[in-house]
């Protein structure tokens, strides 16, 4: 599979209730953030919103010339320490979200079969209009034989949330068969860092230390608002670096 210019973004809240979300929130926020920057383009394909703003789960598509090469780092658990602020205390709350990033083969790589999937249809509880409202343009995509389920709603039209829910499901497909040549060949492809476990911890937001600290390399940066608000290329450009060294 040649080097994807075109990923799917999945971040989920992991421990931490609505401040997980909030933690999701912020790092979506983040990547679209560097996106803009890097003169990409970022959309959303379907998202879970929490009761005070933030998500349970959003995925998003990103388009973008050498995109997966420089986001490929981020899978993983990101974990931040901070005091909320609905914490009337001051006690600190650790939370945690995690971060897919899966780049979208082109459709002739991926090969699925129309009997393998089960398409149904419901009216989107999102953003865009009354027709959103009244027609059925939500679509829920099960594939069968792996039970992955993908719901796209913020298209306006069905045909296009169709195709969304399309790429999650081919890029879910072909992040499948890496993981099972990578296991049957028992060599990790060495572009990748750690073990790509998305129970793995990479990296750490600590807002009392305003430091932001990669495991993988113990290695930190300082200014997490900067960080935040989608200065990524000093952590992106430290990693590219670190793989060219690598023997």
């Amino acid at each position: 599979m040649q080097e994807a210019n075109a990923i799917i973004l999945e971040i989920r809240a992991g421990v931490g209730g609505e401040e997980a979300a909030l933690f999701a929130a912020d790092l979506a926020q983040m990547y679209t953030k560097y996106a803009v920057k890097k003169s990409w383009s970022a959309s959303i394909i379907s998202s879970s919103p929490s009761d005070i703003g933030g998500y349970k789960e959003i995925i998003m598509e990103i388009k973008g010339l050498g995109i997966f090469k420089a986001l490929k780092y981020e899978s993983g658990v990101h974990r931040i320490q901070r005091i909320p602020k609905t914490e009337k205390s001051g006690r600190i709350h650790t939370s945690t979200a995690s971060v897919a990033i899966l780049p979208i083969p082109e459709v002739s790589e991926i090969d699925i079969r129309p009997s393998d999937l089960e398409m149904t249809f419901a009216r989107s509880s999102g953003p865009g209009g009354q027709n959103v409202n009244k027609v059925e343009t939500a679509v829920r995509i099960l594939h069968k034989p792996t039970g992955f389920v993908v719901f796209s709603q913020e298209e306006r039209s069905q045909q296009k949330n169709r195709e969304q829910a399309m790429k999650v499901i081919r890029a879910k497909l072909a992040e499948m068969q890496t993981i099972q040549q990578q296991t049957q060949t028992l060599q990790m492809r060495r572009e990748q860092i750690g073990t790509q476990d998305r129970s793995e911890k990479i990296r750490t937001y600590n807002f009392l230390q305003d430091r932001v600290t990669d495991h993988r390399f113990k290695k930190s940066w300082h200014n997490i608002e900067k960080i935040l608000a989608g200065d990524l290329d000093p952590i992106i450009k430290y990693f590219e670096k670190s793989q060219k060294s690598a023997p």
